[in-house]
């Protein structure tokens, strides 16, 4: 696959191709350049990632796809977090490498990806990293960072083009976030004798209120489209936060019944490779503080 030339004075970056001259100004996405929020060891990822001593987490501010319910909502619009140079992005690698960190773990940096190259090219570090995406990118800015990264932990979000209309205004989401995990699926599977990834892939679905039947669908593709290497995390963490206000069925947590029957679903289709949730995830304690 070629790799595109990415133009900064006319963004086209992300599905979205806003456009925008990011010399003068912001796109969709919220940011010019990288901004995070914070890093450190995160102990909550899949028992794989978090491993003993946790992900070496980073957290980006900003986002292409800006569902309405996100957890991360203050990041994802931009509002938080400090503008980091190529410099100092490779030496937060290297201090939580320092710090133990099982990996590197990028989260949702699809929008900034050529902007990261230049820290991969300063320091690359010794552990593996992992690409922590929303699933909504373009096979061809993935195919940039794609050398630098060992591990991608995409979303799945919606199947319907109507619920990913409803809650990101992006009728198009699967369709795009199909292309971009089959891509991402090609990392060849290979994990230690103690179960710690060092290569692969984890797709991610948030089970939502009311939404058991996209859930349904998903996992069926999950299983038909997909290589048996991948694993599928299903999520119970959903909590009603972001603008949700106009979305009631937003406005609680997922039932045991709803989570329950997505279980039973991906028994039923076979799939074995698959971590699931409590549902005692699904509370606001579970959100980091921002902003270091």
């Amino acid at each position: 696959m070629s790799l595109f030339t990415y133009d900064e004075k006319n963004c086209k970056l992300c599905p979205r191709e806003c456009g925008a001259d990011r010399q003068r100004g912001v796109g969709v996405c919220g940011n010019s350049t990288p901004k995070i929020a914070k890093y450190y060891l995160h102990p909550f990822e899949e028992p794989c990632i978090s491993f003993k001593k946790g992900s070496g987490t980073i957290f980006f501010t900003g986002c292409s796809l800006r569902c309405v319910f996100c957890q991360n909502y203050e990041l994802s619009r931009a509002e938080r977090g400090k503008t980091v140079s190529a410099q100092e992005l490779a030496n937060i690698f290297k201090e939580l490498e320092d710090m133990g960190a099982e990996n590197i773990s990028l989260v949702t940096a699809g929008h900034l990806i050529p902007y990261l190259l230049p820290a991969f090219e300063i320091y690359k570090p010794k552990i593996p990293v992992v690409y922590n995406s929303s699933g909504y990118e373009k096979i061809e800015a993935l195919a940039l960072i794609d050398p630098f990264v060992d591990i991608y932990l995409p979303d799945v979000k919606f199947y319907s083009p109507a619920l990913s209309k409803r809650y990101t205004n992006r009728a198009d989401y699967f369709d795009v976030a199909e292309k971009a995990v089959k891509f991402m699926a090609n990392k060849p599977l290979k994990m230690t004798d103690e179960g710690k990834m060092l290569s692969g892939v984890i797709v991610r679905h948030l089970v939502m209120p009311m939404a058991v039947n996209d859930t349904r669908a998903i996992l069926k593709w999950f299983k038909e489209e997909l290589p048996e290497s991948v694993y599928l995390s299903l999520m119970s963490q959903y909590t009603p936060y972001g603008n949700i206000k106009q979305f009631p069925e937003l406005n609680r947590p997922i039932t045991a019944r709803e989570y329950q029957t997505a279980l039973n679903t991906a028994q039923e289709l076979g799939i074995t490779r698959l971590f699931a949730q409590e549902r005692s995830s699904s509370n606001e304690k579970f959100i980091p503080d921002w902003d270091f």
